[in-house]
């Protein structure tokens, strides 16, 4: 028994000392007045807001509670394990085990040490030169992320679509809601190459495509990314595409420019420009923090002109012909599955980023 009890002692300090480094504390007192936020009945006056507020408890409560539950157990076992039943080994050992798995799963989340790793994530997918087969290849990466964030648990919403004129896409932008959904998600930032014989094509002969898939840790609250008036221009204009008479024959769309960077958003899902200048000043909030990052800036008037992701970075690496392989540039990691990967079995990539960060 005594050699299993210091196995369950060095398990609980273990799981007390990662609670502390992951600040559990101070995320349950983030949950308790996100709650307290929520009790209010006034909140719902304004429903968005509320909807941001309740998705935001939901990824801070999967952050403590398996934390809490999992301490709680491990500390009932080892007074338990004070009786000194030995008749209990058995059952003591199974429970010890499960716990040391569950931990194991759990100390992933100390991976997740970046400024913004537990935000919500902002994806835009844009298709690169490669023409349709290009544009395909966008839309298959947009597939890959959404049946990822299926599987993973994570909430998916479209703010911005642009469809090919033949068959896929040309931009993409989705917003991924969930737990340390950045920190997973900051690993697809860069460019991803496919290597495959083309359906486009009447020889079907051997295509390279390319498409450049940026990754921003979401902003809500202004404060956290103060943007001085000044430093901004903003544009309305006529929507296009589909989206309804209303939004056809008004100027809903909204481009919005900062000019120190030169960074462009433009937005038009929206039927009002309200929404759309919100929506658009999300995503250049995103980008500057994502820009601060990459640059190390301490503040905005540090930063240089540049788009968050370029061209020239490119990070993965999708063989379907001749044979199957997908492999991070940066991790050397592979996965011969190549249509698993596609499918969203994107973990394992995410994973190896993070411990090589």
């Amino acid at each position: 028994m005594q050699p299993l009890k210091k196995k369950v002692e060095q398990l609980l300090a273990d799981v007390r000392s990662a609670m502390e480094r992951l600040d559990v504390v101070g995320k349950k007192q983030q949950l308790e007045l996100l709650d307290s936020e929520l009790a209010v009945p006034e909140i719902w006056n304004n429903p968005s807001h509320a909807q941001d507020v309740s998705k935001k408890a939901a990824a801070v409560r999967t952050q403590v509670e398996p934390w809490e539950t999992l301490a709680a157990q491990v500390g009932d076992i080892d007074e338990l394990m004070e009786l000194g039943d030995d008749s209990m080994l058995g059952e003591f050992e199974a429970q010890v085990a499960a716990f040391e798995t569950q931990y194991t799963d759990l100390k992933k989340e100390l991976l997740f040490n970046g400024e913004f790793d537990d935000h919500n994530a902002i994806v835009r997918i844009t298709s690169g030169v490669g023409g349709t087969d290009a544009q395909d290849w966008a839309e298959m990466l947009e597939r890959m992320y959404l049946r990822w964030a299926e599987k993973a648990g994570l909430e998916t919403k479209q703010l911005e679509r642009s469809a090919g004129e033949e068959a896929g896409i040309k931009t993409s932008v989705l917003e991924v809601n969930g737990a340390y959904a950045y920190g997973k998600l900051r690993s697809e930032h860069g460019v991803h190459r496919l290597v495959r014989l083309s359906p486009f094509n009447s020889d079907n002969l051997r295509q390279t495509s390319f498409a450049l898939v940026e990754v921003l840790p979401q902003i809500d609250a202004p404060e956290e990314v103060e943007i001085e008036e000044k430093d901004l221009k903003v544009d309305v204009y006529r929507a296009g595409g589909h989206g309804g008479q209303s939004v056809n024959t008004t100027d809903s769309a909204v481009r919005v420019t900062h000019l120190p960077t030169n960074i462009v958003v433009a937005i038009q899902n929206e039927r009002s420009q309200l929404q759309n200048k919100e929506t658009a000043m999300k995503i250049l909030r995103s980008k500057l923090a994502q820009l601060k990052l990459e640059q190390h800036a301490e503040k905005l008037s540090d930063l240089q002109a540049g788009e968050s992701a370029n061209w020239g970075s490119q990070i993965r690496n999708y063989v379907l012909h001749p044979y199957t392989l997908v492999k991070d540039t940066r991790t050397k990691h592979e996965d011969k599955d190549a249509k698993s990967v596609l499918d969203g079995r994107l973990d394992d990539f995410m994973l190896a980023f993070l411990e090589q960060s």
